[in-house]
């Protein structure tokens, strides 16, 4: 069972509002306070307007470089989706923590913070360090600089595990999140002149003919990587917009793209053959009007994540957890990001996926329970293996 502290700090928690287009500084200095009662210090980096921030602090200074427990502080909106509870209100109703970000991820972080002072008593031989970050949900924007902030200050911790909802089950793996927007500037004349203009909903079309064929592609001959809901790289376009008037060849037209890569593919290939294949249609373009063309932007880069079932932080998430397996996921995490700064990282959390970011979005209070086991358990750890 859950002790009430750890539920009373994750109704805390869920009851601020850090949908990612807010700031998340309340909860920050929530926790930022909350550690300083215990004596803890914190680092803090911002975005560039100072609006948000994450949050590292080391729990046992003095102590060798230990284990990161990551997770993040932003939710998605709820706008337009059908609620029987208010999003913010924490509710506790048959054995669930209903609100945004009870899953994912608040729920972990409020675990954590309420073992502090357990794991600053801790006879472990290394420290707990926490990193709760801003921006995950529109790209993992945050944790780039709390990374970069570590690699400066020459901090090394030695694992990471993220707390993102896996029903506890240790996660090792997971595919890559790449966004792009593409710009199609044409020639704009009335469609009875089309000789004189180029489409650029057209051309954008061509374009998006060439995204599909390659989504069809990793369908047909990718090889597999098996555990994956979907045992494929995947390509889409989610969003596309053109055109003023029937009768007005379109001048303009945007649409968004998207790679989903296996952690064995090489998703900067597949991204510039989308860009060779925009230059070779340039030419005919430019032969109507030179200032025509295409404008590529990145919206997020969240890199591929393959830990290994021999990591000792895989091991140890495994005998914390009391899991004898592991899985992969589908959705991405920061753990990419941790891993390629040379932190071996594990995902692993209480709630499951299927439930966030979904209407009454909850987490039962037996996963909570389970990883506040977790959590005390790690605090009465005398390895990391």
């Amino acid at each position: 069972m859950i002790s009430p502290q750890a539920l009373a700090l994750a109704q805390e928690l869920v009851r601020m509002n850090t949908v990612s287009a807010n700031s998340n500084l309340e909860l920050i200095h929530f926790v930022r306070d909350a550690l300083r009662t215990l004596g803890v210090a914190s680092r803090l980096t911002f975005n560039a307007d100072k609006t948000k921030a994450n949050l590292f602090a080391t729990l046992g200074e003095g102590k060798p470089a230990g284990v990161i427990l990551s997770g993040h502080t932003d939710t998605v909106p709820w706008d337009g989706q059908d609620w029987t509870v208010d999003p913010l209100s924490a509710a506790v109703q048959d054995g669930r923590l209903y609100g945004r970000g009870s899953a994912d991820m608040k729920s972990f972080i409020a675990l954590a913070l309420a073992n502090a002072q357990a794991f600053l008593d801790s006879a472990a031989p290394f420290a707990i360090h926490f990193a709760f970050s801003y921006d995950e949900e529109v790209g993992c924007f945050g944790v780039r600089e709390l990374i970069a902030d570590l690699r400066d200050a020459g901090i090394r911790p030695l694992a990471c595990i993220i707390g993102e909802p896996t029903g506890m089950v240790p996660a090792i793996a997971h595919k890559g999140v790449y966004r792009y927007k593409c710009c199609v500037r044409g020639k704009e004349a009335h469609s009875s002149l089309t000789p004189q203009s180029v489409n650029a909903i057209e051309m954008a079309a061509r374009l998006i003919g060439k995204i599909r064929d390659m989504a069809e592609g990793f369908e047909d001959n990718e090889p597999r990587y098996e555990g994956f809901d979907v045992p494929f790289s995947t390509a889409s376009v989610g969003q596309f917009h053109g055109g003023i008037a029937d009768n007005v060849v379109p001048r303009d037209a945007e649409f968004r793209y998207e790679f989903r890569d296996l952690p064995t593919a090489d998703v900067r290939a597949m991204q510039q053959a989308v860009l060779d294949q925009a230059r070779a249609l340039e030419p005919g373009m430019q032969r109507v009007a030179s200032d025509t063309g295409f404008r590529f932007e990145t919206i997020c880069e969240i890199p591929s994540f393959l830990g290994s079932v021999d990591d000792p932080v895989t091991r140890l998430a495994q005998r914390l957890s009391g899991e004898k397996g592991t899985t992969l996921v589908a959705f991405g995490t920061e753990a990419g990001l941790f891993k390629n700064a040379g932190i071996p990282t594990v995902v692993c959390g209480p709630g499951h996926i299927a439930q966030a970011h979904q209407p009454d979005e909850y987490a039962s209070l037996d996963q909570l329970a389970r990883c506040e086991a977790f959590m005390r358990g790690l605090a009465a750890s005398r390895s990391i293996a």
